[in-house]
């Protein structure tokens, strides 16, 4: 019998970790693919935003700043670390941010509604739940809801730690589930660590979620934290803290873990997963455009004990890279992209 080679061996890595039922934790990379701007794109909406002539001198100043640093060609969450904006200006700045974003995002809801299997979020969805699993898990430090759309695209359920119906509160578990004759139906927790396009909160800092809304309700603001010096500060107070510690029960229980677009850049998403890659050899499956320096970084300190990571190739297939051979291995298809990657490992879709 032929030794197998390199490429199988990855499928059949690839096979198994998807049979674990992967925690999956989705990128900006993941949004990207499907028209949602990226952080560069948004620096350049920032920049092109008019200071608000009520704010005081030092806030215009801090904005002035800002501007400097950003046509200076520094990226924006180091930018935005350069300087402290005030309370109201880090509002102004979700807001702008969420101004932004929701048209992309609901172009992804419209393209849906004519192609239901648009996003290849939902055949993976799909799959993992054809098994006797109940509840998947996805964390992401993405505003946008593509990964609710994904699962509403299949007719599985979601949570996000909020309650049902259009005016939603705050959920009084993580384990709140839609129940059809007394029994639960298959549910898509999804952890937004960094908040979503759907959450407010008000002066007297109530959060509420409101499904779909095209702007934001008077006397709220959106409960987005952006990159910034406040970041930390922000992820301290709720809802932030309770999906947090979510995120954190799911990343330190999984059997297994697959990013999409993630660039090993966010300390709130990772540091469980490092862990448990390294303590637990947990195996992890990274496909993503370009892998990162940080996850390069990670991938080739040896914390990394069983892995799958693929980027694009310098042609038209990829590169990949495991632990057997962290050096790297062509691939003859672009297997980078999760619907590329589904077709190989999981069959293509009828």
């Amino acid at each position: 019998m032929a030794k197998p080679s390199a490429a199988d061996l990855a499928q059949e890595f690839a096979q198994s970790t998807l049979s674990l039922a992967p925690v999956i934790i989705l990128g900006s990379g993941a949004s990207a693919a499907h028209g949602v701007p990226s952080m560069n794109a948004l620096a350049t909406h920032l920049s092109a935003a008019h200071a608000d002539p009520g704010w005081t001198t030092h806030e215009t100043n801090e904005w002035t700043a800002l501007l400097a640093e950003l046509k200076r060609g520094v990226d924006l969450e180091s930018a935005l670390q350069s300087v402290r904006p005030t309370e109201r200006q880090t509002h102004f700045i979700a807001s702008a941010t969420r101004q932004f974003l929701v048209p992309y995002d609901m172009n992804v809801l419209d393209t849906l509604l004519t192609d239901r299997r648009y996003l290849p979020l939902t055949r993976l969805y799909t799959h993992l739940f054809d098994s006797t699993h109940k509840t998947l898990h996805v964390v992401t430090p993405n505003y946008d809801r593509l990964a609710e759309y994904a699962a509403d695209a299949a007719n599985i359920s979601t949570f996000t730690g909020f309650t049902y119906g259009h005016l939603q509160n705050r959920a009084p578990s993580s384990n709140v589930r839609i129940t059809v004759e007394g029994r639960p139906l298959r549910t898509v927790a999804i952890w937004k660590v960094h908040g979503s396009l759907d959450w407010f909160q008000d002066s007297d800092h109530q959060i509420v979620g409101l499904r779909n809304t095209g702007s934001v309700p008077p006397g709220y603001v959106p409960l987005m934290v952006t990159p910034g010096l406040d970041k930390f500060r922000l992820t301290h107070g709720e809802p932030f803290r309770t999906i947090l510690s979510c995120s954190d029960s799911a990343l330190s229980s999984a059997r297994a873990y697959l990013c999409v677009g993630y660039g090993f850049n966010d300390e709130h998403l990772q540091t469980k997963l490092v862990e448990r890659c390294d303590r637990d050899a947990v195996p992890l499956i990274v496909l993503t455009k370009e892998l990162s320096p940080a996850a390069k970084a990670f991938l080739s300190s040896g914390r990394c004990r069983r892995y799958l990571a693929i980027e694009e190739g310098a042609t038209s297939g990829a590169l990949a890279y495991t632990n057997a051979i962290p050096t790297g291995f062509t691939l003859d298809q672009p297997l980078w992209r999760l619907d590329q990657f589904l077709n190989h490992v999981i069959g293509v879709l009828a």
